[in-house]
């Protein structure tokens, strides 16, 4: 038997539960893996609250490391005793061992701790699809400007120090004096508190009307109408979260109005979804850890009894940077 955290309904930090569930063996593709930290995540948040449907009972939880106890037939990446971390489907890493598909989990290089990788893999990897994927026409070259919302938080803070190696001059926003502060610390050029700013104003100011190419958001509704008038014309609106609420659906012809705008909403998934996407990726993000360019701010670490007030916290803005659960 082992612990794991589950829902029964969708609803607030109170329907999370730890109960007692068996891991059985692996079977053909999947590994058992022991956790040694766990991440936390807002699409964990998302899957809780029903925003991301998803069946009855549910286990919660998107990426971890750990220590692999077996393999299944076919898997020749892993073997047990490996060190390993994670950011996969199916949910259900908010737990002691697993038994999961093998297919994106990744050995952990020696140089990164068992908590740097719990906390990294999601946000490392969605700010590399982010800053190396999803990119404006034309692409993005040393001293252009790009926006950053929520640029304090585990994305953003891993976004700020990629982007300052990659040459980029990162606008980042956040909501108060002391997140803009952290963003600043790790790399951003520009901040804005967008709690007493108009951020659209600002960045006009800070590119001398141009505007940026483009706006990376995880914020969602609250940002939206206001970062397409920070795109200089053929700019991107790059969305990847709904932090505030889903953007409201919008006519298409308001993106001609403002300069001919383009739209994408990416999601880590669709990246990882082969296993020589996810090695790639996974790749790229332990190299520019190792480098000691981009460094992991744990910020928070809750036990995993205190999962509920973890998630409290997250939905209150209340964290900075990465968050852990510790076994």
């Amino acid at each position: 038997m082992t612990r794991a955290v589950r829902i029964d309904q969708n609803g607030g930090p109170e329907v999370l539960k730890i109960v007692d569930v068996t891991v059985g063996d692996p079977g053909p593709g999947e590994i058992r893996i022991r956790h040694k930290a766990v991440g936390l995540n807002f699409i964990d948040v998302y899957q809780r609250t029903g925003l991301y449907p998803l069946p009855m009972p549910l286990n919660l939880g998107m990426e971890a490391s750990g220590v692999v106890e077996a393999v299944g037939p076919g898997v020749t990446h892993l073997k047990a005793g490996d060190r390993a971390a994670y950011a996969s489907q199916p949910p259900g890493s908010y737990c002691e061992v697993r038994v999961m598909p093998a297919k994106v989990v990744c050995k952990l290089p020696d140089a990164i701790d068992f908590d740097t990788g719990a906390a990294m893999m999601l946000k490392g990897m969605t700010a590399q699809f982010l800053l190396k994927r999803t990119l404006p026409q034309g692409g993005l070259q040393a001293g252009d400007f790009v926006l950053f919302h929520a640029a304090a938080g585990g994305v953003g803070l891993i976004a700020c120090q990629w982007a300052k190696a990659l040459g980029y001059q990162l606008i980042g926003t956040a909501g108060s004096d002391a997140k803009c502060e952290l963003a600043k610390a790790n790399g951003a050029a520009h901040v804005i508190n967008y709690a007493k700013e108009d951020f659209a104003a600002r960045v006009k100011d800070i590119t001398g009307g141009k505007g940026v190419k483009v706006v990376y958001d995880s914020v969602g509704k609250d940002t939206w109408d206001k970062s397409l008038d920070c795109l200089s014309p053929f700019g991107l609106m790059a969305s990847f979260g709904n932090a505030s609420g889903p953007v409201p659906p919008f006519a298409p012809g308001i993106l001609g109005n403002k300069g001919s705008l383009f739209v994408t909403r990416q999601t880590l998934f669709t990246h990882i979804a082969t296993h020589e996407g996810a090695m790639a990726m996974s790749k790229d993000l332990f190299d520019i850890v190792t480098s000691g360019k981009v460094k992991i701010n744990i910020e928070q670490r809750y036990p995993l009894e205190q999962v509920q007030q973890a998630h409290r916290d997250l939905e209150a803005r209340k964290t900075t940077g990465c968050t852990i659960l510790t076994l």
